[in-house]
C-alpha cells in the first residue's frame, strides 16, 4: 500500500505514508460511489470515516455488513471479497492515470498535506473541491494511457460488401468526433459500468456526464435516462430481452457532434462473469439500425452515421474475434437492406483491428 501511495503521488515516502495511503483509499472509495453499496461498505471496512478510525476489525465488519443488510459472517464470505476486489481495481485505475501537473493554474498536485488526506463525499474540504475535481478530470487520459500514448488510428475503406465500406478506428470510443450515433454495450438490466472501469459503457457514461465549473458531475445523463426508461416500461430491477436497444441523449458528448447513444443490452450477469450469446449481437445490431431509421428524419440534417464497439467482448463475454465475426456479419446484412449509412467500428488495440480487418 505504501508503494502504491508513493507511485500515485499521494505521499513522498515512509514519513507521510499513513496519510498518503488513507488519501488513496478515500479517492478509491469516492470512485466506487458515495451512494453505492460498495463505496459505503468499503469506507466502513477500511475505517475511513471519522467515527470509524481505530475501531476493531470485527466492529468495522459488522457496520459494513449492515450496509448490505446481512450478518457479519455472510458479509465476510460473500460481499467482503467483492468490496476488497472492487476497491483494489479502483486503486489500480488511479495509479494508471498520470498525476495532475503541479504548479499549473489551480493545481495543487496529488500529494496531501502531512496528516491531511482526501475527504470522502460529504466531508468538508478546505479548498472547497474534491480530490477528483482537483485532478482535472484525468479519467479519460487514463484510458488513453492503457492503449498506449499513440493517437487514435483510422483505417479507411474496409470493404463490407460491393457497395459499402465502414471506417475502423483504434481509439477510445468517447474520443470519436462527428459520429452521430454511438452504440454502448450494456447488460440486460441496463446497469451502466462504473465510470472508473475501462469499458465502453463506463467511458461513455463518464464522457456524457454534465459537470459544474469545478469539474464535479452534476448530471449522470446516460444512467439517469436509462433509469427513467426502465421506470416507464415497468422494468426497474428486472432484465430486458437480450438484444434490446434503448436510446438516450448524448449528454456532454453533443459537443463532439454525437446526437444519440444507443444502449445495446447483450450481456446477462452470472455469479462472477457475464454470458453473451452471439445471436444477441446480431439482434442488437438489427435493432440499432431499425431505431436509427425510425429516428433518421427527426434531425436536421438527417442521421447518417453509426458506430459499434465489439459488443459483448468485455469481461467474461465473447472473445473479440467471435464478437467481430458476428458484428461484421450483422452489419453486412443491414447494409444490404439500406446502404445509406456510414458505419464505424471502434476497437482499442491494433491487434484487434487487424483481426477485425481479416474477417
Amino acid at each position: 500500500m505504501r508503494a502504491a501511495a508513493v507511485a500515485g503521488g499521494f505521499c513522498d515516502g515512509s514519513d507521510d505514508a499513513p496519510a498518503g495511503i488513507e488519501a488513496m483509499l478515500k479517492e478509491a472509495v469516492r470512485r466506487l460511489g458515495e451512494r453505492d453499496l460498495l463505496g459505503q461498505a468499503a469506507a466502513h471496512t477500511f475505517g475511513l470515516l471519522p467515527d470509524r478510525r481505530g475501531a476493531p476489525a470485527h466492529d468495522r465488519r459488522k457496520v459494513a455488513a449492515a450496509v448490505y443488510g446481512v450478518t457479519p459472517e455472510r458479509f465476510r464470505k460473500h460481499q467482503e471479497p467483492q468490496v476488497i476486489q472492487q476497491l483494489a481495481e479502483a486503486v489500480l485505475t488511479i495509479l494508471r492515470e498520470p498525476p495532475p501537473l503541479s504548479g499549473g493554474p489551480g493545481s495543487t498536485g496529488r500529494s496531501p498535506e502531512p496528516g491531511a488526506g482526501a475527504q470522502l463525499p460529504g466531508e468538508p474540504s478546505a479548498a472547497g473541491q474534491s480530490t477528483l475535481a482537483r485532478s482535472g478530470g484525468m479519467g479519460r487520459i487514463g484510458r488513453i494511457s492503457r492503449i498506449g500514448q499513440e493517437p487514435p488510428l483510422r483505417v479507411d475503406s474496409v470493404p463490407v460488401d460491393a457497395q459499402s465500406t465502414f471506417t475502423l478506428h483504434v481509439s477510445p470510443i468517447e474520443l470519436l468526433r462527428d459520429v452521430e450515433v454511438l452504440v454502448s454495450s450494456e447488460n440486460v438490466y441496463l446497469e451502466m459500468s462504473k465510470t472508473f472501469r475501462p469499458t465502453v459503457s463506463g467511458a461513455l457514461r463518464l464522457a456524457a456526464a454534465v459537470r459544474d465549473p469545478a469539474g464535479e458531475i452534476v448530471d449522470d445523463v446516460l444512467a439517469r435516462e436509462l433509469a427513467a426508461w426502465l421506470r416507464a416500461h415497468g422494468r426497474p430491477g428486472l432484465p430486458i430481452r437480450p438484444g434490446t436497444v434503448v436510446p438516450t441523449s448524448p449528454g456532454a458528448l453533443a459537443a463532439r457532434g454525437v446526437r444519440r447513444i444507443y444502449h445495446a443490452a447483450v450481456a446477462t450477469p452470472l455469479d462472477e462473469t457475464y454470458e453473451v450469446r452471439p445471436e444477441s449481437i446480431a439482434r442488437a445490431v438489427s435493432a440499432c439500425f431499425a431505431l436509427a431509421r425510425a429516428e433518421r428524419d427527426r434531425y436536421e440534417p438527417a442521421l447518417s452515421s453509426i458506430c459499434f464497439p465489439l459488443l459483448g467482448a468485455g469481461r467474461g463475454g465473447l472473445a473479440p474475434a467471435v464478437s467481430a465475426t458476428w458484428l461484421r456479419w450483422a452489419i453486412r446484412d443491414e447494409l444490404a437492406r439500406d446502404a445509406r449509412w456510414r458505419v464505424h467500428v471502434v476497437v482499442r488495440s491494433r491487434e484487434i483491428a487487424e483481426a477485425v480487418g481479416a474477417l
